[in-house]
């Protein structure tokens, strides 16, 4: 047996999350074991880096399976690719050794949040960003992000479905860019709770609306409570853009998308 590990793009726009689920609901990993067993022609499952949720997008994903049929590389991406339906791609395979595992070997994980900040709703993308017509303070949302890095308890900021063992986060970047009437929240953390960055864009965007003072992010986090939080940010700007593991697995480096955003964002 082989163990491959693949990284994996996908608009999840009409997918109930990574996850499969019962017969019918179309997720992306349903979809994504379809097309590898059709290429390795036998039943494949996969393991991923992340299990992102209803609504949420990927970059590049990570996931690795074991096969013994004797495919090169480029058919794992390419056979793949072509039984799988427009919204989903492999990037790129490589061979990894057998101690290598999609989530337990990753020691940090980056999401991307995008708000599309503008009166008027957008139309192109309107799946792939978050519309938010009130102006946002960018200076005021960033005063608030230092209370949030560091090793914390982010109770406050995980859903109360989460089904995580301990709400202790470390959280080692914080950053927002704006470019044009886009604002990218940049989150880089050891591992997430269900909800968490969805959960920080909502009380960011709330305070950069003027409803709430920079230090509410701090409070929020102090009360160890979901309830004194603000609303749940829409999963649709939401996407999972890297998965760092140690060097010794020699994954390939991406640069981290959404694609169609300049690789360097302006101020």
């Amino acid at each position: 047996m082989t163990r491959i590990a693949l990284g994996i793009e996908y608009d999840g726009s009409r997918y109930h999350g990574w996850q499969t689920q019962q017969p019918g609901v179309a997720t992306v990993q349903t979809e994504v074991e379809a097309a590898l067993s059709r290429v390795a022609d036998h039943p494949l499952s996969v393991v991923c880096a992340g299990r992102t949720d209803t609504g949420v997008h990927a970059t590049d994903q990570v996931v690795h399976f074991d096969s013994d049929a004797p495919r090169e590389l480029k058919s794992w991406v390419f056979g793949a690719n072509a039984n799988l339906p427009s919204d989903i791609s492999v990037r790129w395979a490589r061979p990894v050794s057998d101690d290598f595992h999609a989530r337990f070997s990753a020691v940090s994980r980056c999401y991307r949040y995008v708000i599309c900040n503008d009166p008027v709703r957008p139309a192109l993308f309107n799946r792939q960003v978050t519309w938010n017509y009130r102006p946002l303070d960018i200076q005021r949302m960033r005063e608030a992000l230092p209370a949030l890095t560091g090793t914390q308890d982010f109770t406050s900021y995980r859903s109360v479905h989460c089904q995580a063992k301990s709400p202790v986060r470390t959280m080692h970047r914080l950053a927002l860019h704006r470019h044009g009437n886009l604002l990218v929240l940049e989150v880089h953390a050891d591992a997430f709770l269900m909800h968490m960055v969805r959960n920080i864009a909502g009380v960011l965007m709330a305070i950069g609306a003027g409803q709430a003072r920079p230090e509410w992010a701090a409070e929020v986090l102090a009360a160890r409570d979901r309830r004194a939080g603000g609303v749940t940010a829409p999963p649709f700007g939401l996407y999972l853009v890297e998965i760092e593991y140690p060097a010794e697995f020699a994954l390939p480096e991406r640069p981290r998308g959404p694609c169609w955003l300049p690789s360097e964002l302006g101020e």
